[in-house]
């Protein structure tokens, strides 16, 4: 199955040129040109009549909410719409519905694992919509990912990722809070990780942060404004990090490393 890719940023990018390799990318688009891309197209009609898997990873619901209204006279049968973006439960139903009216298919294929998996092909895949349609597209993704998990549906496929990203993101902000205590009593930093280490707490999220907060390094891997729009998609109790990812955006900081949570401490 030949694939287009919509959206070239960090992880659209990465997954573009795993796809190339395997002599799978029929396409690659972006709302800003990136002609350097393999593949690349500047025009989406025509990048989603070259491929039969049409992957999504843009920004958020109005961003895919526009490009499924642009590419709408492409689709039809034979083309599977697989939606990587992170979106919420009630714009998942709403592409759904959009897409089979059409007369294709759609997959909700959100996923875990930010630059550092998708370059190693580690993402995990949480895939949701019909069991034929998701086995189809399965052996595609495998081309991007360690795992996939078929959830059920595309509703719980979309909500699972949020409540994912609500626990790294409180993860992250206690991490950084705690760093940021220890360090004000004059603990070295070598010690807090080396004690987090053995601690119930430590966890994978370490390994990934741990040393951009040490560094200071708020390269993105995810960033600021990607995990702050998830997180307003998701439930109340994350009010506090919410609030603080805005005012990350508001310091003008929404495109370093969501670990940038550490400078407003």
């Amino acid at each position: 199955m030949k694939v287009s890719v919509f959206g070239l940023g960090i992880i659209g990018a990465i997954w573009s040129r795993h796809y190339e390799a395997a002599g799978l990318l029929a396409a690659a688009w972006n709302r800003s040109p990136k002609p350097e891309t393999p593949r690349w197209q500047a025009d989406a009609v025509a990048a989603a009549r070259a491929g039969e898997l049409l992957q999504i990873v843009i920004a958020d619901p109005p961003a895919v909410a526009g490009l499924l209204e642009t590419i709408a006279p492409a689709l039809g049968a034979g083309k599977i719409v697989v939606q990587s973006s992170t979106i919420d439960p009630q714009s998942s139903e709403r592409f759904r519905q959009l897409v089979e009216a059409r007369g294709a298919r759609y997959v909700e294929a959100p996923f875990t694992g930010s630059k550092p998996a998708a370059e190693a092909r580690k993402t995990v895949f949480f895939l949701g919509g019909d069991a034929a349609t998701v086995a189809a597209v399965e052996p595609v993704l495998a081309n991007l990912s360690e795992l996939r998990f078929h959830i059920g549906t595309n509703v719980q496929a979309s909500t699972l990722k949020l409540a994912m990203n609500l626990q790294i993101a409180g993860v992250l902000e206690a991490m950084c809070e705690g760093l940021t205590f220890a360090r004000r009593a004059g603990i070295a930093d070598d010690t807090f990780f080396k004690v987090l280490e053995c601690n119930v707490a430590n966890s994978g999220l370490t390994k990934l942060k741990g040393q951009k907060l040490r560094d200071g390094d708020f390269a993105p891997q995810f960033s600021v404004k990607h995990m702050g729009k998830d997180l307003r998609a998701a439930l109340p109790q994350t009010a506090l990090v919410r609030d603080r990812l805005r005012e990350a955006e508001r310091r003008g900081w929404g495109d370093e490393d969501f670990a940038a949570l550490l400078k407003l401490l």
